[in-house]
């Protein structure tokens, strides 16, 4: 690599510091307070469970929202499916387990398939605030089979990119990997040629204003934000592109936003 070379990748990570880091990684330690994520975390099983859902898309603000591009508030979402679960005493019990696709902290062009808590699960949340989409009793019986099934993992590609295009199986993120997994509930198909048909065919993306320079050098600045999966605008699965799909095919029981002192609509 150039010094010149060199030079303008360190300029894009100063530029772009929300797309360099996904906000998609397995949290570890908390970045909030603990005891503050804890409760957040409960508030948002109780109030899942408070509606009767048994599977629902949850995401979290991984970077503060002042700095995501343009229609982006949320950098990582999961399935959060109600299930027996271990309590800190030992005892079983009933709450939920979130499944994520997690970007590798030591490897970012990489991701696993990983099952944590709901207070794991916030511990990445650089603030408190919760995206819902709450599926229709119908798709929610659906998706439950395909995450208990092997379509679950099948569908995972560990090529882990950023901005991932969800019209192709090149690279792949946490959304696209919920949207992939929504796709095969839908039309009952684990064959990801057919799934990615219904992408291209049914799901708008979400564009993301990336300039020709940022985008040339975006690679040498983060291996995880390829873009050579893309035609001339780069487009992505986002919290809320997958909100309207599931919306304007009439597919989402609700879709709100929770905060530790408000439960409001978007």
């Amino acid at each position: 690599m150039t010094r010149f070379t060199k030079f303008c990748a360190t300029l894009l990570i100063v530029l772009l510091p929300t797309v360099t880091t996904a906000g998609s990684s397995t949290p570890g330690q908390s970045i909030l307070p603990q005891a503050e994520v804890a409760t957040f975390a409960n508030r948002v099983q109780q109030d899942l469970a408070s509606r009767g859902a048994s599977v629902a898309i949850v995401a979290r603000m991984g970077r503060d929202p002042a700095q995501m591009p343009n229609g982006i508030l949320y950098t990582h979402l999961g399935l959060w499916v109600y299930s027996q679960i271990t309590l800190p005493d030992g005892s079983k019990g009933q709450g939920y387990r979130v499944y994520n696709l997690y970007q590798r902290s030591n490897d970012r062009t990489r991701s696993d398939l990983i099952q944590d808590s709901p207070a794991e699960f916030f511990a990445g949340a650089q603030r408190l605030d919760a995206g819902i989409i709450i599926p229709d009793p119908e798709l929610q019986r659906k998706l439950l089979a395909v995450i208990a099934s092997p379509t679950y993992a099948a569908l995972h590609n560990p090529r882990y990119s950023v901005l991932a295009n969800p019209r192709t199986s090149q690279y792949q993120n946490c959304t696209e990997h919920t949207l992939d997994v929504l796709i095969a509930s839908i039309y009952g198909t684990s064959d990801i040629g057919q799934i990615k048909a219904n992408v291209a065919a049914y799901f708008v993306p979400q564009v993301v204003q990336v300039g020709g320079v940022k985008r040339a050098f975006a690679a040498i600045a983060s291996p995880a934000l390829n873009t050579d999966d893309h035609g001339q605008i780069v487009e992505t699965a986002t919290f809320g592109s997958v909100s309207r799909f599931l919306q304007s095919y009439g597919m989402a029981k609700d879709i709100y936003r929770i905060t530790p002192t408000n439960v409001s609509r978007f």
